[in-house]
Formats: structure tokens, C-alpha cells, sequence
């Protein structure tokens, strides 16, 4: 805690010395960080092949390597004019006698980045992105589950950036505990809900503001004018991916009725498509390690003894059971009911339920009853049922037509509501969360408060103000 506690003292002491900090600075350290992303592709990708078990390598190069420098690069080029005075008008008739008024984005200080396991080199890079264009300096606590990522990041980050710039902390349950209780200037969370909830409460004895990037489970509106072949291939691409270990994947699907068979075939088809084989395939993602492995198992387990149809979609009959592999095919469970704990519990995992509905009213009925999730996704081509979905749903982001990509967008801010998280990165919506927004007033030369009747003692010209006021 003392170690911490002294650097987080290093950073800020340096950052107060440095600022006004320059545009050509932040354009520096974003290309530094860049760097350290593209330089040593490779060893990240073994790195994360290594904590994960087996990790696809190509998966890794465009969700982690290429899904880091796109944001890094993007805050590269529009740095500029993100950090630009921002003027706005004054009240009449203040501004026809000279005053003005701007607002000026300031680095916030040190932001403190706590970092998952599921794409552990994006998302400690992507928030850096906003981070250093706001002109801050960044501490990120890394994941345990990841420990040879979190070494490799300890390993090359001094050849890029000295300590007081950017460093990193790794360690189990205790670390994250003292690091989650520093009083940064900011601090932003990606991870579980429930750990969610202890961030915020340590972060709030410190006052400091916080990012929280949760989950939830994130539904799949079928409609009935979706193109099933299309709509199944995307849901099973978004589903499948990282093994579905995204805190955007597909969570359930909301199917109407008399389409659920052809959903499921389609599923079945897209899956099988994509991945002929699993546990030899290159291409596929272990799950992370044995007590996720198992916990998604017993959820499986607990969804046939209440009554669910599995279907194991398993193209080349492998035998998982006597494989050392973590690697888990794609589960489709028919009949998900509430009682069961993947209608319960975010997923996190290659296990995809189906609800049906008779009504798109009964799809968006079941959404809202459930807490407001990070993302939402609807297919269909029915314009008035789209609107809808849209307007009658309150979720983080939404894709429609596919899943997950409105994170890919840099100009779109990403974030949760409510227990899927709090406050937005991601482009200018990142740069304006790392930095404080400060008013700046003017005034003129003349004496205001004298032609206006605000100094004392009040007469004509205070009942003329007054007036004018109240007026509106």
C-alpha cells in the first residue's frame, strides 16, 4: 500500500509541474503508447494464448492489438480540436458590453484504470487513449487472471513511459482492494457488477469520480421481418467470439414463437460453419481458467434439471469430457426460464438462451422488467418495430442488425446505465470524462453591477433588473 500510495504521489506531483500540458505532449504519449501496442504484437499474443489456455491468435491481433492503436490513433488525430477553448454566449446584455465566456478542458490528474481479464490489452489501452488526450497520467491494476499479460505490460512499459507517466500494479484480491481505495483524480472499473459495487464504495470515501464499465445481459430482439440465415450467423459470430467472454455478447435471444425452430437450425448452421472442429481448432477460444470452466458447466447442468432443452452444437462429435482443454462448444438452451441461473446471472460464456414471444410489446415487456443492460441488439427490417424496440428500451448502446459493434465506433460513446455501469468513453465522449470541464467568465471593463443596480443602495435601475429577470 505504502509503494502505491508513493507513486500515485510521483504522478501527481510531476503532472502539477507540467501542466498547462501541451497538445504536442499528449500527441507524444499516445504515440508512445501506440508503440508499445504494435511493437511487440507478437509477444502479446502469445502472452494472451498462454493465460487463456489456448486464444485464438487472429482473434487477438483485430480485438486486442488492432481494436487498442484504432483508439489510440483516433485520439491521435482529433486531439486538437477536442483540446480547443470552447466559447460559449453570455446573458444580454453582457456580451454587447464586452464580457465573454469559454469553457477550457483541463487534465482531471492521475486516473486510475482497473483492468479485466477478457481483453486485457484492449482495455487498459483504449481507456488510455482518452486518458492521455485529456493530458492525464494513468496507474492500471491488471488482472490476476491474466498474469503473464500483466507481466508483459510490467516488462515494456518502462521502455516507453517513465513511471510518472503511466504504470502498472498486479496482484490478486488485497492489491485491487488498496488500489480501488487511492484517491485518484478519476478512476474507471471494467469488470462484474458485483464488484462493481465494491469499487464505487471505496472510491466514495475519497470523493473521487468514477467510470464503471459493468455488464448484464444484454438481449437479442428477433423480429419477425429479420432475415433468419443473416441474423443467426452474426448472433452466433458475436456469441462464439472469445468463447463468449465479452461483457457485450449476446446474453439471451427473443425470438417470436413459431421462429424458434429456425432460429435454433440457424444457430446451429452459423456455428458449425465457423468452427467444423473445436478442440484442435486454432481459430476458438479456451475459457479463461477451471472455476469458469466449471461454473458454466454447473449452470448448464442446472438448466436441463429445471426442465431446459440443451442443445450441444458439437459438428465433429468431440469428446470434451476427456479433453484437457477448457474449450466449451456452443450451448443453445431451449425453454430458459426464470428460475434457471443463466436467466439469472450474466453468462460470460458459449451458453445462449431462448425466450419466445408472441408480441414485439412481450419481447421489449421481458427487457424492461429485467435491469437495464450494456447493450441491446435488434434485427429485423420493419422500421416502425425498430423505433420501438429503440424507444421503449433503456440500455447502454444498441446495434441493430448485428451485435456488439457500436463499441467499435469511436464516436459513439460506450457505456452502461444503472447496474451495467456508469458514465461513457470512447472519442471525445472519453476525452471529456478524463478531463474537467472549467468555466471561464470574463467580465467587461465597465462597471456591471453599477448599470445594472446591483451595488447597493437599490433603486430605478435595481427594479429594472429585477424585472427583467423575473420576466424570463
Amino acid at each position: 500500500m505504502t509503494d502505491l500510495v508513493q507513486l500515485l504521489e510521483r504522478q501527481r506531483a510531476a503532472i502539477m509541474i507540467e501542466i498547462p500540458v501541451a497538445a504536442a505532449v499528449r500527441k507524444d504519449r499516445l504515440k508512445r503508447a501506440i508503440a508499445l501496442v504494435r511493437d511487440h504484437a507478437d509477444a502479446w499474443c502469445d502472452a494472451l494464448s498462454e493465460d487463456f489456455g489456448h486464444r485464438s491468435r487472429e482473434q487477438s491481433m483485430i480485438t486486442d492489438i488492432g481494436a487498442s492503436i484504432g483508439p489510440l490513433s483516433h485520439a491521435l488525430r482529433h486531439v486538437d480540436r477536442w483540446m480547443a477553448r470552447e466559447r460559449r454566449s453570455v446573458r444580454f446584455p453582457l456580451g454587447l458590453l464586452g464580457a465573454r465566456a469559454w469553457v477550457e478542458y483541463q487534465p482531471k490528474g492521475v486516473v486510475g484504470v482497473i483492468a479485466p481479464w477478457n481483453f486485457p490489452v484492449n482495455l487498459v489501452m483504449a481507456p488510455l487513449a482518452g486518458i492521455f488526450a485529456a493530458g492525464n497520467r494513468a496507474m492500471v491494476k491488471t488482472s490476476e487472471y491474466t498474469p503473464r499479460t500483466a507481466a508483459l505490460f510490467e516488462e515494456l512499459a518502462g521502455r516507453y513511459f517513465a513511471a510518472d507517466e503511466l504504470a502498472f500494479v498486479s496482484g490478486g484480491p488485497e492489491v485491487g482492494q488498496a488500489f480501488a481505495a487511492l484517491p485518484f483524480n478519476h478512476l474507471i472499473f471494467t469488470g462484474a457488477t458485483g464488484i462493481g459495487r465494491h469499487i464505487l464504495h471505496a472510491a466514495a470515501d475519497n470523493l473521487v469520480p468514477v467510470t464503471l464499465e459493468l455488464g448484464g445481459k444484454s438481449p437479442v430482439i428477433v423480429g419477425r421481418s429479420a432475415d433468419i440465415a443473416r441474423t443467426t450467423e452474426r448472433i452466433a459470430l458475436g456469441k462464439m467470439l472469445n468463447a463468449g467472454q465479452i461483457c457485450l455478447a449476446p446474453d439471451y435471444l427473443l425470438v417470436p414463437a413459431d421462429e424458434e425452430g429456425a432460429v435454433v437450425d440457424g444457430l446451429k448452421a452459423a456455428a458449425s460453419a465457423m468452427y467444423p472442429t473445436l478442440l484442435a481448432n486454432p481459430d476458438y477460444t479456451a475459457i479463461i481458467n477451471d472455476r469458469h470452466h466449471a461454473r458454466l458447466t454447473d449452470w448448464i447442468a442446472d438448466a436441463r434439471a429445471k426442465g431446459a432443452d440443451v442443445e450441444v452444437v458439437n459438428p465433429a462429435g468431440e469428446d470434451f469430457a476427456a479433453s484437457n482443454s477448457r474449450k466449451m462448444p456452443l450451448h443453445i438452451i431451449r425453454g430458459a426460464t426464470d428460475d434457471m441461473t443463466v436467466m439469472q446471472e450474466e453468462i460470460f460464456g458459449p451458453i445462449l438462451p431462448i425466450r419466445r414471444y408472441e408480441r414485439v410489446d412481450d419481447a421489449i415487456a421481458e427487457v424492461n422488467r429485467r435491469d437495464r443492460p450494456l447493450g441491446l441488439y435488434y434485427f429485423g427490417a420493419d422500421a416502425a418495430e425498430q423505433a420501438r424496440v429503440l424507444d421503449r428500451t433503456i440500455s447502454g448502446g444498441v446495434t441493430v442488425n448485428d451485435v456488439v459493434l457500436h463499441v467499435s465506433m469511436e464516436d459513439l460513446p460506450f457505456g452502461g446505465i444503472g447496474p451495467s455501469g456508469m458514465g461513457a468513453y470512447h472519442g471525445r465522449d472519453g476525452f471529456r470524462t478524463f478531463s474537467h470541464a472549467k468555466a471561464v467568465f470574463r467580465q467587461s471593463r465597465l462597471d456591471v453591477a453599477k448599470l445594472a443596480g446591483l451595488k447597493p443602495p437599490y433603486g430605478k435601475a435595481t427594479w429594472r433588473t429585477i424585472a427583467q429577470s423575473v420576466k424570463g
